[in-house]
């Protein structure tokens, strides 16, 4: 540890986490889990270390009995095909297929035991892969623009700022010990593919005349989170120059490392601090570390695509095309992901890319070649083309596999995706998020519609059921989605949504997003609609 660990000065105000961490840190459990667990098995794991196994990219799963989850970090959602092909076979040996991509560009895997955990590091390892702290009270997966290097609307390639980003704080021991989670993103897409107000820091596309010259770089908001108290992220009066991202972003974590709270756990993320401090007190504590910087250029955000490419796009490399494919609610398997392999190698530039909307894009397809590649079997279920509602729906693990959800929520949002594309008729996207905790891993906050589960009293007993938000939207004029009362079960969620989008399709204005339509009539009205909805018996 080359840092002094200033918080242990007044002990008494920590959480007991803290001196577990103190006395082991997380990264060392990467040892214990390949020379000691995984070969005494799971019965020998001290229940302490099991929070420790975040690390390691590991977190138990449901119902705990020797199972675990685990996430693979892809900095900036950008895979090579050997590596998807080893990501393939690394969940048909050990995960029963299973593959599902995350809301941070990650690929989650189910089904593994300790035994199997030495093996699957060294094959990602050998791919140039990792799931080290993929979790954790550390910087988590670097999310980017999965179309840096190709994309028309980027102002500059980002993947190597990402890589360096990766490089710079991945196993880095000065930064594995922060007070809770932490999360980056950095893209200079105007449309705001990496969801930047959500992130504790976050780069954002802008410029500045400097001497006479336009200069590329960044604007930075820190502070940002979602679940049970969400934040949106504020922004630092500074510009920053390509090659000032790495000290800006270690600034930062210091800041948040030496003076982030660590009292109590659902008070320790970053958003607190910023917004107890303010921006101008996080700035100053922020310059004293780094030095002055240049204050703020220009943004170039803007709008928000909300990190979707469905379909065939031209890159900005002429004759070459990207096709973004819908992965349902982010669950896809081993023999499709082995497919899209040999999909990228035959018809595009061997890269496979992952988005924070769940999703794939198979990208350098040559325009003579793009018709042929349409026509693969995996992409009748891997769509380019998806109907309206399943293309936009997202979905957490839910309680299938995570011990902190309270409903099922992978399933259920297909069935109700599915079941709105087949009785509801209309233009305009909808996205709808479904979570099943309060930490918010599918981001209901940023959502048309947000749906949270929960439970509610029947007479038949405790049943399924989901408190809805409207409204939600990033990008300038970002704002997280308003709850409204009235929990709806989970049985009537699809008839309930469906009659919810036809009155908005029925009273909205021409070309009126959700979200604008939300805006426009007002909380009260939205909210006297649901109420309406609630006491009328599904048909």
């Amino acid at each position: 540890m080359a840092y002094e660990a200033v918080w242990m000065k007044d002990p008494e105000k920590l959480n007991k986490f803290e001196f577990k961490k103190i006395e082991k840190d997380g990264l060392d459990i990467i040892r214990d889990i390949v020379e000691k667990y995984s070969v005494e098995g799971f019965a020998s794991i001290p229940e302490d270390d099991f929070n420790l196994f975040k690390w390691a990219g590991v977190y138990q799963q449901k119902p705990n009995d020797g199972r675990f989850m685990m996430r693979v970090r892809i900095p900036g959602g950008i895979l090579t095909s050997a590596q998807a092909r080893e990501l393939a076979a690394i969940g048909r040996d050990y995960g029963r297929g299973l593959v599902d991509v995350t809301t941070r560009q990650a690929i989650q895997y189910h089904w593994l035991t300790i035994e199997q955990m030495p093996e699957i590091f060294r094959r990602l390892e050998s791919v140039g892969m990792s799931a080290i702290e993929a979790c954790g009270d550390c910087p988590r997966t670097i999310v980017g623009n999965p179309l840096s290097g190709i994309d028309p609307h980027e102002l500059m390639d980002t993947a190597p700022l990402v890589e360096e980003l990766e490089r710079f704080f991945l196993g880095n021991r000065d930064f594995s010990n922060l007070p809770r989670k932490y999360k980056i993103s950095l893209s200079s897409n105007i449309y705001n593919s990496s969801n930047a107000e959500i992130q504790c820091l976050a780069f954002t596309p802008a410029t500045k005349i400097i001497g006479g010259q336009e200069v590329v770089g960044f604007h930075v908001l820190v502070g940002g989170g979602l679940s049970a108290k969400p934040h949106l992220g504020k922004q630092l009066d500074m510009f920053v120059r390509p090659e000032e991202v790495v000290k800006v972003a270690a600034g930062v974590t210091t800041v948040f490392r030496d003076y982030g709270y660590r009292e109590k756990r659902h008070y320790a993320r970053l958003k607190f601090l910023v917004a107890e401090w303010g921006v101008e007190k996080f700035q100053e504590k922020l310059t004293e570390l780094i030095g002055p910087m240049e204050p703020r250029g220009e943004d170039r955000t803007i709008g928000w695509n909300a990190a979707y490419f469905d379909g065939v796009h031209p890159q900005k490399q002429a004759g070459l095309n990207y096709v973004g494919l819908n992965v349902p609610v982010g669950r896809t398997n081993s023999d499709e992901f082995e497919q899209l392999a040999d999909l990228a190698d035959r018809y595009g530039d061997g890269k496979i890319r992952t988005t924070v909307s769940q999703n794939l894009i198979l990208t350098g397809v040559p325009d003579d070649k793009v018709e042929e590649l349409l026509t693969a079997p995996v992409l009748q279920r891997l769509t380019p083309n998806p109907n309206r509602f399943m293309s936009r729906t997202v979905s957490c693990t839910g309680n299938e596999f995570c011990n902190l959800a309270i409903v099922e929520t992978k399933e259920r949002a297909r069935r109700v995706a599915q079941y709105l594309d087949e009785h509801v008729q209309l233009d305009e996207p909808v996205r709808i998020h479904f979570i099943g905790c309060p930490n918010s891993c599918g981001q209901k906050h940023v959502a048309d519609i947000g749906l949270q589960g929960s439970l509610v009293k029947t007479p038949e007993g405790m049943v399924d059921a989901f408190d809805i938000a409207v409204g939600g939207t990033l990008g300038p004029g970002a704002t997280y989605n308003t709850a409204l009362k009235g929990r709806v079960k989970g049985d009537e969620v699809a008839d309930k949504l469906k009659q919810l989008i036809e009155y908005y399709k029925e009273s909205r204005q021409a070309g009126e997003s959700f979200h604008a339509f939300v805006k426009r009539v007002g909380i009260e009205t939205m909210q006297a609609k649901w109420t309406e909805l609630l006491e009328v018996a599904v048909s």
